[in-house]
């Protein structure tokens, strides 16, 4: 009998900042639901700085083999001090693993770490964060073609976009259209939000 593949779903929500509203929508069996749905396997949480007990409470009520779980396996993480390179890695194809997702808040660092890998980006502004910039960020490289932009309330929906995304992926790079000239484009945006912090 031929062994399923892994296919693993990645989630950043950064170093800095909490966003306890996207790890809330992430832990949700209906999420879970609709990641077994596309053909997931794992889901791989990097919690962030204090988003410890939000996942502690998670394993505690749905343990390994819960039938809420969907045969999904969920890990988790608070920081890794040497990067994320490794883990959205695994996102991308390989002999054993199937083409899989990232999730990722919508720092410019994240962002351009995930963009690199190849695999469909779900990219989630922080509406808690005080300025606008994560926003107009993911708002532009929806608009090109570069990336899902979606709210927290809304990843159910984000993931089909995303499977949308992979197969228009296979005719990168996208072409932008002649009115999206006149506004911003991706590399202006990164360019400017590179001098914030991730």
């Amino acid at each position: 009998m031929a062994h399923q593949p892994r296919k693993l779903c990645f989630v950043t929500v950064g170093a800095t900042a909490s966003f306890h509203l996207l790890l809330e929508s992430i832990l949700d069996p209906a999420f879970l639901g609709k990641l077994h749905r596309h053909g997931y396997t794992n889901l791989l949480i990097q919690f962030g700085k204090d988003g410890q007990h939000l996942f502690d409470d998670f394993v505690a009520k749905y343990p390994h083999g819960h039938t809420s779980l969907h045969d999904i396996t969920v890990e988790g993480f608070d920081f890794n001090h040497a990067g994320l390179d490794n883990e959205m890695r695994l996102a991308k194809p390989s002999e054993n693993r199937s083409s899989g997702l990232v999730i990722s808040h919508a720092g410019s660092g994240s962002i351009l770490a995930a963009l690199r890998f190849g695999v469909p980006l779900v990219v989630v502004p922080n509406p808690t964060l005080q300025d606008n910039h994560q926003e107009e960020l993911a708002e532009v490289l929806q608009t090109e073609g570069y990336a899902v932009w979606s709210s927290y309330r809304e990843m159910s929906s984000a993931l089909d976009r995303a499977e949308t995304l992979r197969t228009q992926m296979l005719g990168w790079p996208p072409v932008s259209s002649a009115q999206q000239k006149e506004s911003q484009n991706l590399e202006g945006v990164v360019s400017e939000e590179m001098a914030y912090l991730d």
